[in-house]
């Protein structure tokens, strides 16, 4: 349970990264062959900076406990800020990483193919595709800092929160290519990812005084985020007129 529980938020927060994985993909016009190689490398880098992380909070709340309130904390306001948060365009010339890394590294303007440095009159280069890379990589470490201590009010296992984080990214890339198209449809999940970080907030802050069992944060999670789609499925942010 502790564990089904655990890949269900990780698959349910993890639904955030696929809208950013189309933005990104989209800004930066790269062909859907190039987009599984891409995914790949994003994919295996998420998994070791997951393993770091979990790792780490593990231990944290093993020696200091009190830590686990504020972590809760942190996904309360999260999950608040969620909700009022508008959508953005992608900047990559705005993001730290990108910017720190053209300092020291020249980028090219075009994609040359599916690699991601070429060499060019004898000067090494970085393609746009290791730009998207870099920030598939920089927005799953942003998300791993709300998704691991979320795990981490459901169990402190280090096997079951690392296995549960492993499966629910190995499967990223797959439901990528399946929901590429009709995640624009599902508008009011962001509301049920903010109320999930928010249900999983306050169990965290309250587990001084009273537990809620696993199979019911199980069943909470699972309700929240089947309403957030049946409302987007019924209530259609655009409805679109066919005229025959």
């Amino acid at each position: 349970i502790e564990f089904l529980t655990a890949y269900v938020i990780e698959k349910s927060l993890s639904i955030d990264n696929l809208f950013v994985f189309i933005m990104l993909f989209t800004y930066f016009n790269v062909n859907s062959k190039y987009q599984h190689k891409i995914l790949f490398w994003g994919i295996l880098g998420a998994l070791i900076m997951r393993a770091i992380f979990i790792f780490a909070g593990v231990a944290l709340i093993s020696k200091f406990h009190w830590i686990i309130y504020v972590f809760g904390v942190i996904l309360i306001y999260t999950g608040i800020k969620m909700i009022f948060h508008k959508d953005k365009e992608i900047e990559p010339d705005k993001n730290p990483l990108v910017r720190l890394f053209k300092k020291f590294f020249p980028v090219t303007e075009e994609i040359h193919g599916g690699k991601f440095f070429v060499k060019l009159n004898g000067q090494r280069f970085a393609t746009p595709l290791f730009i998207v890379l870099l920030i598939v990589e920089f927005t799953d470490l942003i998300f791993a800092v709300d998704s691991i201590p979320a795990v981490l009010a459901i169990t402190n296992d280090t096997f079951v929160i690392f296995t549960s984080n492993v499966f629910a990214i190995l499967g990223l890339r797959a439901l990528y290519f399946a929901l590429a198209g009709i995640t624009k449809y599902f508008h009011y999940l962001k509301y049920g990812l903010s109320v999930i970080l928010v249900f999983v907030g306050v169990k965290m802050t309250i587990v001084g005084f009273y537990k809620i069992p696993t199979i019911y944060s199980l069943m909470v999670i699972s309700s929240i985020l089947l309403i957030s789609v049946l409302l987007s499925v019924t209530f259609p942010k655009n409805k679109v007129l066919i005229n025959n």
